[in-house]
């Protein structure tokens, strides 16, 4: 097969690889997801018939806003996509006579499904080990993995790259720099002003140690409670760089409860609209947004209780020292809220001790958060910036 000249390096090593298992560690925007599904697509997908291709990632609304949209991208890109073969409702399309299945593990009984043919697990270091053996033992020709090193210790590194049938590909954004726009090289190669390990993770792709974090004081539990003395929503603005976040927070026991619902890069304030809707958003539920007037405008009409955070002097740290009093909740399908607070540090002085500044990283979803939080605990609800209901 002659290679499509759109195909990165990293493309050309999963294509080359012919062991079981295909280990994908790399940086930030190295293109190991986009790759890996070029190749079931454009390759695998056209040597089979009957086939069955079960894309993996922890929680649905992650799938979809990752290796989902990139699918369809993809399949649109090469003229591919065709409406009839898709079903949105059980998030599957059907290609040259096979199977592509999205399958989220939310349910614990998604993971036992029937064999596949082909397995790409999508941030696979967000799965469990029993995750991993459920999914793998019923795979029949190759599994794919990729994700990010922001751990030291996991049983990837321990039981999957040892294997004598494993892959093992290390990619970085200049792996995929030809793909890449400029300011998000820049904002890539930024991060070696910004923090050692964060460069060493993000940017060079290889395992780090984050030190100096600035919540510590939480803990992964099942659900969100339905009992809870009072409840808001937190939202924090993004688009290209930064997703769009929404955080559940609510108060029971003398605690704090999270829950990440909407965390996506590229949504427009009539998506936002949609997915909120679609999550069961009502006028009634509050929600405290980061202070951009436009889009609580256009949100607002479209029949949400929206309205923007006060930001004052030290308001960050007001809010960091309010999420830190309290034990926090986290819900375990909150994945992206899980890895910010695993990477969410202080900045360090020239002798490496940490400053009372945080670093202006991973911390989409717990600003969010302590919007919410800033509005229940301190905040005089008259300060809040009130915006008309239309």
């Amino acid at each position: 097969m002659e290679l499509n000249a759109n195909a990165s390096i990293v493309f050309r090593k999963n294509f080359e690889a012919t062991t079981k298992i295909v280990v994908n560690q790399g940086s930030s925007r190295s293109g190991k997801t986009y790759s890996i599904l070029q190749l079931l697509i454009l390759v695998k997908a056209l040597e089979e018939n009957d086939a069955v291709f079960t894309i993996v990632r922890k929680t649905l609304p992650s799938l979809k806003g990752s290796a989902m949209r990139d699918f369809y991208e993809i399949l649109r890109n090469y003229d591919l996509f065709d409406e009839k073969f898709q079903n949105k409702t059980e998030n599957t399309y059907l290609l040259n006579g096979n199977l592509f299945e999205f399958v989220s593990l939310d349910q614990p009984q998604k993971k036992r499904g029937a064999k596949r043919t082909y397995l790409f697990i999508n941030e696979a270091n967000e799965l469990t080990l029993e995750d991993w053996v459920q999914l793998s033992i019923r795979t029949e020709k190759q599994i794919f993995l990729d994700y990010n090193p922001s751990m030291e210790e996991h049983w990837i590194y321990d039981l999957v790259i040892p294997r004598p049938d494993c892959t093992f590909i290390q990619s970085t954004y200049l792996d995929n720099v030809q793909f890449l726009p400029a300011e998000v090289v820049k904002e890539i190669e930024q991060l070696k002003y910004v923090d050692e390990n964060y460069w060493r993770v993000y940017g060079l792709g290889l395992p780090g140690q984050i030190k100096g974090l600035i919540l510590s004081n939480w803990q992964q539990v099942e659900e969100f409670p339905a009992d809870c003395k009072w409840v808001v929503y937190g939202m924090d603005f993004g688009f290209t760089n930064d997703p769009t976040t929404l955080i559940k927070v609510g108060m029971k026991g003398g605690e704090l409860w999270l829950d990440e619902l909407i965390y996506s890069r590229g949504l427009t304030n009539q998506d936002i609209a949609r997915q909120m809707g679609e999550l069961g958003l009502k006028w009634t539920d509050e929600i405290i947004a980061d202070n951009q007037p436009k889009c609580i405008f256009e949100i607002r009409k479209e029949g949400f209780n929206i309205q923007a955070t006060f930001k004052g002097k030290d308001s960050i740290l007001a809010g960091i020292d309010i999420l830190q009093r309290y034990r926090l909740n986290v819900t375990k399908r909150s994945i992206n809220l899980i890895r910010e607070l695993k990477n969410y540090k202080w900045k360090e002085d020239q002798a490496g001790k940490a400053t009372n500044e945080p670093i202006d990283k991973f911390n989409d979803a717990i600003d969010a958060a302590r919007y919410a939080v800033m509005a229940k605990v301190i905040i005089n609800r008259k300060r809040m910036v009130k915006v008309g209901r239309v």
